[in-house]
C-alpha cells in the first residue's frame, strides 16, 4: 500500500476514542476488579498507578510513535527500525490473531447473556439457576472432552459477533470513525447507571472502602507486583501489532504525548468505575468473599448472574440490570476486537499490497472459522489453556524482546524524539523513556515469564490445569504447538511472495519528518 493511498483518522478525537476502545476490554471489567480483591483492595490501586507511570504509559507512546514514522503496521514498522526486528511484529501479529479467535467467543457469550437476560425474570433469589444458566447455554463439559457436542446459541451469538465485528471495520479508519463516537461512551453511561444502583445499595460503602482504602500488608506479597504489572501490560495493549497499527494512521501532526497520557489515563478510569460497579453490587449482595476468589469468566457469568437474582424482589428490574450489564459487556468486547482483526489485516496488507477490505474479510472469515472450536463442550477447556499460553508466554516474550531490541539496539533518543515532535506543554523526558525501555519494562516482563515457567514446571509438574481434567497432550496442541507457531510465523510469512508486494522498502532515517 502507497503512502499516499494510506488512510488517516478523521480526527486526532476520533484516534484517542479509538485507543481507548481497544485498550478498555471486559479485562477491565472483570480482571482488574478481581486483582483489587485478591490484592488488598487500595493497594493493588496503588502499585497498578506505579506500573502504569513507569511502563504502561512508556511503551504505549512508543508503540503509536513507531506506527506514526514508519507508516505501516507492526511488521513492516519493526522491519524500518532494523530488518531483523520483523520476526517481532509478526509474533506480535500472530499472537493477536490466536487471541481474537477466542476473545470473538467470549463476545458472543457476553451477547448471548444479554440476549437471554429475560430467564432472570423467574430466578429471584434462585442461585443454582443463575450460576448454571452459562454454562447450561454454552454446552460446556468443563475439560477436553466432549468436541462433538456444539452449542446453537453460541453459534448463532458468535455469528452477530463477527458480525458486528467486520461491520465496524470494514473500511477501516472511515467506518471505525463512524461506530467510535457511539461505542466509547455506552460503556461509561452504563456503567454510571450501575454505580448509581450499586452504592445505594446495602454495604456499598463498606464495598467502597474495600476497593479504595490500602491493606498495605498486601504489598508485601510479590505477587501484586506481578500482576498489577501484567494488568497493566494487557490493557494498554501494547505488544498486540493494535496500537502501532493505529499509530500508522495517524495525522503527521499529531501529538502523541499529550493523546497518550489521556489514552493511559482514560482506560485507568474506566477500570476504577468497573471495580465501584462491582465491588458494591458483590458486598451489595453479600457475595464479596466470592470476588477475590472468581476470575474471567468465572465471575462474569456465574458469580455476577448469582448476585443479579439478589438485587431485589423484582425479577423484572433484575433482568434489566442483568440486560444493562452484559449490554455494557458488548460494547467493551466489540471495540477490543476489531481493533485485534484491525492490527492484523493492516499487518498482512501492507507487507503484500492487498487490498484492506478484502484482507479483513479474509481474516475475519479464517478467525471465525477456528473460532468454532471454542462452541464446543471442549471449547471453554480449549479457551483456558490457549488464553493461558498467549497472555502468559507469548505477549510476555514479545514485550521483553520488543523492548530490548528497541531499547538496547536502537537509538531510543530517535523514538523520544518521534513521541515529542509535536509535543506541547508535556513532552516524554528521556530519562523516564529510558528507564522503561531499557530497564524497567524488560526486567519486570523477564521476571513474570520467569515467574510463569517456574509455576508452571516446579509448582504444577509442567501440566495447566490438571485439576481441571487436562491433559499433557492438551496443553502440547493448544499451548506449546501454538506458542511455537507464533514465533516462527514472521520467518515462514517471509518466504511467501506476491507480485502485488511493494518492492521500496521503508527505513527510520529514510522516512521524512515533518518541522516541529
Amino acid at each position: 500500500m502507497s503512502e499516499t493511498k494510506r488512510s488517516t483518522w478523521g480526527s486526532s478525537a476520533t484516534f484517542i476514542l479509538a485507543a481507548i476502545g481497544s485498550a478498555v476490554g471486559l479485562g477491565n471489567a472483570w480482571r482488574f476488579p478481581n486483582l483489587a480483591a485478591k490484592h488488598g483492595g487500595g493497594a493493588f490501586l496503588l502499585v497498578y498507578l506505579v506500573a502504569l507511570i513507569t511502563i504502561g504509559i512508556p511503551l504505549l507512546m512508543m508503540e503509536i510513535s513507531i506506527g506514526r514514522k514508519m507508516r505501516s503496521g507492526a511488521p513492516g514498522a519493526m522491519r524500518g527500525m532494523k530488518k531483523w526486528f520483523e520476526p517481532i511484529g509478526w509474533t506480535a501479529t500472530s499472537n493477536a490473531f490466536v487471541i481474537v479467535t477466542y476473545y470473538a467467543v467470549v463476545f458472543a457469550w457476553v451477547i448471548m447473556m444479554a440476549v437471554f437476560s429475560f430467564k432472570f425474570i423467574g430466578m429471584t433469589g434462585n442461585n443454582e439457576a443463575a450460576s448454571g444458566l452459562w454454562a447450561g447455554l454454552i454446552k460446556t463439559t468443563g475439560t477436553i472432552k466432549g468436541f462433538g457436542d456444539f452449542s446453537v446459541p453460541v453459534i448463532i451469538c458468535l455469528l452477530a459477533a463477527w458480525g458486528s465485528i467486520y461491520y465496524c471495520i470494514r473500511n477501516g479508519t472511515k467506518s471505525i470513525d463512524k461506530v467510535i463516537k457511539y461505542l466509547i461512551f455506552l460503556p461509561v453511561v452504563c456503567f454510571i447507571i450501575m454505580t448509581i444502583k450499586g452504592v445505594t445499595m446495602p454495604g456499598a460503602l463498606q464495598g467502597l472502602a474495600a476497593f479504595f482504602i490500602p491493606d498495605f500488608s498486601a504489598l508485601k506479597d510479590p505477587m501484586i507486583w506481578v500482576d498489577a504489572v501484567g494488568q497493566v501490560f494487557y490493557s494498554m495493549s501494547v505488544m498486540m501489532a493494535i496500537m502501532i497499527a493505529y499509530g500508522s494512521f495517524l495525522d503527521d501532526k499529531s501529538n502523541i504525548a499529550r493523546d497518550g497520557l489521556i489514552i493511559a489515563f482514560s482506560d485507568l478510569a474506566v477500570s476504577l468505575l468497573a471495580g465501584v460497579v462491582m465491588f458494591t453490587t458483590m458486598y451489595g449482595t453479600g457475595m464479596q468473599d466470592v470476588l477475590a476468589e472468581k476470575a474471567g469468566p468465572g465471575l462474569a457469568f456465574i458469580v455476577y448472574p448469582t448476585a443479579i437474582v439478589n438485587l431485589s424482589n423484582s425479577g423484572i428490574f433484575n433482568a434489566f440490570f442483568s440486560f444493562v450489564f452484559y449490554f455494557c459487556l458488548c460494547t467493551l468486547a466489540i471495540d477490543s476486537a476489531f481493533s485485534l482483526v484491525e492490527g492484523i489485516s493492516t499487518a498482512f496488507s501492507d507487507k503484500f499490497g492487498t487490498n484492506k477490505k478484502k484482507t479483513t474479510i479474509t481474516v475475519c472469515i479464517i478467525a471465525g472459522i477456528i473460532s468454532l472450536i471454542y462452541t464446543s463442550g471442549a471449547g471453554l477447556a480449549v479457551l483456558d489453556i490457549v488464553d493461558n499460553w498467549c497472555n502468559s508466554f507469548t505477549l510476555i516474550l514479545v514485550g521483553i524482546i520488543e523492548t530490548i531490541a528497541i531499547g538496547w539496539f536502537f537509538k531510543t533518543d530517535k523514538v523520544v524524539k518521534e513521541i515529542n515532535r509535536n509535543a506541547t506543554g508535556f513532552k516524554m523526558p528521556k530519562v523516564w523513556f529510558y528507564a522503561a525501555v531499557k530497564v524497567i519494562a524488560p526486567v519486570a516482563l523477564t521476571i513474570i515469564f520467569v515467574w510463569n515457567i517456574v509455576n508452571l514446571f516446579v509448582n504444577n509438574g509442567g501440566l495447566y490445569g490438571a485439576a481441571d481434567g487436562y491433559n499433557m497432550l492438551s496443553n502440547i496442541l493448544a499451548g506449546w504447538v501454538i506458542f511455537g507457531l507464533c514465533l516462527i510465523s514472521g520467518f515462514v510469512i517471509n518466504l511467501i511472495k506476491t507480485k502485488n508486494q511493494p518492492k521500496e522498502e521503508k527505513s527510520w532515517d529514510g522516512v521524512e519528518e515533518t518541522e516541529d
